[in-house]
Order: C-alpha cells, then sequence, then structure tokens
C-alpha cells in the first residue's frame, strides 16, 4: 500500500512541476484580434442591430395590402384613398409600438413579452411580478421615443418610394429635378436612418428579437 501511496505522490509533484514550468499548456492565452476581425465583428453587430430596429413587419404588411387596397394604385374611388390612409396610419403605429416591446424569462426559463411603461414591464402573455430592481431595468426611456420616432421616418420613406402610393394620391413630380428628389428622398432618409440606429443601439429584446437561451 505504501509503495502505491508513494507512486501516486510522485506522479502529482511531476505534473506540478510541469505546470510550473510549462503555463501555456493549462492557460489559453488570448490571441489579439485583428483589423479585419474587428471590421467584420462590426459588421455582424451593426447587422443584427439593424434586424432588430428597422421595422421589417410594418413593410412587409405594407408591401402586401397596399396594391390590394390602391387596385393596383389606381385608386379610382375615395374610399380607396381612405383604406389607405388607414394602412399607412396602422403601420406607423405598429412602428411605435414596437419599439417599447421587450421581453424577460419567467421563474420556469420561459420567454415573456412585455410593453414597456414608466413605471417598468408590463408583460402580457403571462403572470410574471418583476423586482422593483428588476422592473427599474426595464422603465421607458428617452432612446426608445428616439428609436420610435426614426423607424416611423424609415417605414414613411419606404411609403413614399413606394408606385402604388404614388399613382394613388398623384404625387408625380412634374419636372425632372422633382423626380429625382422623389427618388432620392426616401433612400436618403433610410440610409439616415439606418446610420442613427446603429450609431445608437437598443438593448431590448422585442417582438420578433426575443433573449437567447443563455
Amino acid at each position: 500500500m505504501q509503495p502505491l501511496l508513494k507512486n501516486v505522490e510522485e506522479t502529482a509533484q511531476e505534473e506540478s512541476r510541469t505546470t510550473s514550468e510549462f503555463p501555456l499548456l493549462t492557460a489559453i492565452v488570448k490571441q489579439p484580434k485583428t483589423k479585419k476581425q474587428k471590421t467584420v465583428r462590426k459588421t455582424f453587430k451593426g447587422t443584427a442591430v439593424l434586424s432588430k430596429l428597422l421595422p421589417t413587419g410594418s413593410a412587409l404588411t405594407f408591401q402586401i395590402l397596399s396594391p390590394v387596397l390602391t387596385n393596383q394604385g389606381q385608386c379610382k374611388t375615395q374610399v380607396c384613398q381612405n383604406l389607405m390612409l388607414g394602412l399607412v396610419a396602422f403601420c406607423a403605429s405598429l412602428c411605435f409600438f414596437l419599439s417599447f416591446t421587450d421581453s424577460v424569462r419567467d421563474e420556469r426559463g420561459k420567454v415573456r413579452y412585455g410593453v414597456a411603461t414608466f413605471r417598468g414591464l408590463w408583460v402580457m402573455d403571462g403572470p410574471v411580478e418583476l423586482s422593483i430592481e428588476e422592473a427599474n431595468k426595464y422603465k421607458v426611456k428617452l432612446i426608445d421615443f428616439f428609436h420610435a420616432l426614426v423607424s416611423i421616418m424609415i417605414f414613411m420613406a419606404l411609403v413614399l418610394f413606394d408606385q402604388n402610393v404614388v399613382d394613388c394620391f398623384g404625387l408625380k413630380p412634374s419636372g425632372d429635378s422633382n423626380a429625382l428628389l422623389l427618388m432620392l428622398l426616401p433612400a436618403s432618409i433610410g440610409a439616415i436612418g439606418c446610420l442613427l440606429f446603429v450609431s445608437f443601439p437598443s438593448k431590448r429584446h422585442g417582438i420578433g428579437c426575443p433573449l437567447s437561451k443563455n
């Protein structure tokens, strides 16, 4: 029994000496990122921010219903124009509302969605009670209104760029300069909005962008 214990002690001493002589065997040195890797990481991060903040759902709804309500841009009656205005107002309101949505995990680990208020998070799909400290993290902030306004601005740029809207409300420009302005203005507004989203990202995980499993 004693020789066996002696062999175990000698093996442990050899392992400790190896660890002290070759520390890289136990600790992995973190390699610094190259400029290319940093650029790619920033690009992916910016793309994730845009996918979370851009009004994709509202834009898709508008693109589907716009040709139907305007009769491919003809709008022969006042009812068609009123329906189109209602669709624009609904989608713009949806852009504003989604900017204030967030998600949280309950005690069972399920994702629950809610709306940020001045008192905290109002959970819509489950009886979740948050502590005062947790509720303060989800309060409405000034940046939320900023994201909502930029989201509406980008959506309205898409509306102005839609050919059905142009034909329905008679927004066709008279001269070449006005035609160029109508073509460049929505694209410029969209580009500026995307730049603002990337510069001032959101930490919320609203509807369509839930929390990860971790």
